[in-house]
């Protein structure tokens, strides 16, 4: 074999191996999606984020500010909405979240990723047309939060043996009909008892079904364990804020009303979070209990 003959052979495995790397990496996700980042005020960026997306044709549900320079934006569209009738369970896809988080002299603005959330969610459409709603909206810089996944993997997931699934929700409560549970669901959450409050619902169509987003805000050191924020400065320590990781979602389905254990929920968001050392999942051990406890306390009857 000749050296022009050698150097064709490798040049093309080269760029064959190339154009491999290139497809799979277009085949893992990440959580989370950077839209932009630069100077301003987190109330600044909140508002020209509302413009933009209802620009876009998203539906701005609710609005929650988790702690000091960290604002999140729920929103839905009838694709999301679609999506979540045609899912078992869909509700829990039926939004997604944009966040503002000033960090320093620096305002981030990310977002859920609608395909990863599709894939963890077990819904049945990849929300393509949501992807490009949001870029147009708010842009898109890289995807970020960790360890990626592919669409099979996500679809599959769990933090590691004998933790939850996504088709193994938690029951808080049950009602005698969808109508009774959804009533009892919005007012006892738009009561704020127990640090529990409500950020926003949303109807699935054609279903018997509501997701209601929840902030969590413990008031004395024993309930820091289900607080949104004490959570979050423990698990949100990289450089790229996972603010959109809230709020948590309870969601009523028929007569029921379920949420995810949160050692799924948060894993999801979290994939590669360590087990033990700093910041990791021991200096939270006992959230999990702690949020099923006060959320079953809050919408049981």
């Amino acid at each position: 074999m000749n050296k022009r003959t050698l150097n064709k052979i490798l040049f093309s495995a080269l760029f064959l191996f190339g154009i491999g790397n290139a497809m799979a990496d277009d085949d893992y996700l990440k959580p989370f999606i950077l839209a932009s980042k630069g100077t301003g005020t987190v109330a600044e960026k909140t508002e020209q984020a509302k413009a933009a997306l209802t620009a876009a044709g998203f539906t701005v549900v609710g609005n929650y500010s988790p702690y000091t320079d960290a604002s999140i934006l729920v929103v839905t569209n009838d694709e999301l909405k679609k999506n979540a009738a045609d899912s078992e369970h869909g509700g829990f896809g039926a939004i997604q979240r944009v966040s503002i988080t000033k960090i320093k002299d620096e305002v981030q603005v990310s977002y859920t990723n609608p395909v990863y959330m599709s894939h963890v969610y077990r819904m049945k459409s990849d929300l393509l047309g949501v992807v490009a709603g949001l870029a147009t909206a708010l842009g898109r810089v890289e995807e970020f939060g960790a360890k990626s996944m592919t669409a099979k993997q996500a679809r599959k997931y769990h933090y590691m043996v004998g933790m939850e699934y996504f088709d193994e929700p938690d029951v808080l409560a049950e009602y005698a009909s969808y109508e009774e549970a959804v009533q009892a669901v919005d007012a006892k959450l738009s009561s704020n008892n127990n640090g529990v409050t409500k950020v926003y619902r949303v109807d699935v169509p054609g279903k018997e079904e509501s997701v209601f987003g929840v902030g969590l805000k413990g008031a004395t050191e024993a309930e820091k364990y289900m607080d949104d924020r004490f959570i979050m400065s423990e698990i949100d320590f990289h450089e790229l804020k996972s603010t959109a990781h809230l709020p948590y979602e309870v969601l009523v389905s028929g007569n029921k009303v379920y949420a995810m254990y949160a050692r799924f929920r948060i894993a999801i968001n979290f994939p590669d979070l360590s087990m033990m050392g700093k910041n990791s999942f021991m200096n939270i051990m006992k959230t999990p209990d702690a949020i099923r406890t006060v959320l079953k306390k809050t919408v049981q009857k």
